[in-house]
């Protein structure tokens, strides 16, 4: 029972200060997407996608090597078109890591691959309310909306995204059509 207990000991004092050694790791990362999304108000569409690259980088890692292997797993799956392998693996990524938004934008995108639209809405509502400021998310969210003849909550889905990235050329062709639909349907 001694060597058990000074062994729960050591583990409970290398997690401790694994847990400590993260926190300003957890700090910079998010003064770096502060930092990314103000440049991103005032960045071209050239910029804007090198930024949103940046941001899909930092938002990509879960703090753990199991679930960004399974992250990993599922992007690769869902790139060889394995879809159905690929929302295996981004389902057992969100039922252990259910706080961790990517898990449930990727696993979006598969569904609306797979044109399971109420799915894929579903995860990207879970999705935003984890990260608002995934202006990528928000864009799929519109984009469904449209799709599915919800113009008006697209088209406020739309202006969410050009609120935080005004040269995202879809948000923004997005936005023109609808407004012009919404426009002629007024008449």
């Amino acid at each position: 029972m001694g060597a058990t207990m000074s062994y729960r000991k050591l583990a409970i004092a290398a997690f401790a200060a694994a847990s400590l050694l993260m926190l300003p790791s957890l700090g910079v990362a998010e003064e770096s997407v502060a930092s990314l999304l103000e440049e991103l108000k005032g960045a071209d569409a050239v910029e804007g996608q090198k930024i949103g690259r940046e941001l899909d980088l930092i938002w990509s890692r879960s703090g753990s090597p199991t679930m960004d292997l399974l992250l990993r797993r599922g992007r690769d799956a869902m790139e060889a078109g394995e879809l159905e392998v690929a929302v295996g693996h981004l389902s057992a990524l969100t039922d252990h890591a259910p706080d961790f938004a990517e898990g449930w934008h990727l696993r979006a995108k598969v569904f609306f691959r797979e044109e399971e639209f109420g799915l894929a809405l579903a995860d990207l509502q879970q999705a935003v309310a984890l990260n608002p400021y995934n202006f990528q998310a928000v864009y799929g969210m519109a984009l469904i909306l449209e799709q599915t003849g919800r113009i008006p909550a697209a088209l406020r889905g739309y202006q969410a995204v050009l609120n935080v990235f005004p040269e995202h050329e879809e948000a923004k062709a997005g936005r023109d059509r609808l407004a012009r639909q919404v426009g002629e349907s007024d008449i």
